[in-house]
């Protein structure tokens, strides 16, 4: 696919964002905020079985880290607890399909940190090296 393409599917996940909201009762939430640009998002998971059985978010942002945020949990719905441990900025960049260059990656990566901070605090683990990277 041409980058064109991605933007487009970037600015339609934006415009149409997939899980967006609040949730009643999640097993797990979690806030972070990108102090440079002023990204904030709320996480809120709802676990059983070891698995992600729903994803919401809430917040405000740019165009990436909106659309990040509804391409990833979409792909993280059903997904165990040890997988969403493994995913790195590399996931991210294949779930959103484009690169975004180094000053808009912490964009990108926002909703990512947020749900592997939630998972991690779910499991009463500090965070790993890959998390705090991004």
């Amino acid at each position: 696919m041409s980058l064109d393409i991605y933007a487009e599917r970037l600015i339609q996940y934006y415009e149409r964002p997939h899980n967006k909201g609040k949730m009643e009762d999640p097993s797990v939430h979690m806030h972070e905020e990108n102090v440079t640009c002023g990204d904030t998002l709320t996480i809120y998971l709802k676990m059983k079985d070891g698995k992600v059985e729903d994803v919401k978010f809430d917040g405000d942002g740019c165009a990436i880290s909106m659309a990040s945020a509804s391409m990833i949990t979409d792909f993280i719905k059903g997904k165990t607890l040890e997988e969403i441990e493994k995913m790195n900025v590399s996931t991210v960049l294949n779930v959103i399909g484009i690169d975004p260059g180094p000053g808009r990656l912490h964009c990108a990566t926002l909703s990512m940190r947020a749900i592997k901070g939630a998972v991690f605090a779910f499991e009463h683990k500090p965070l790993d090296a890959s998390t705090k990277e991004m």
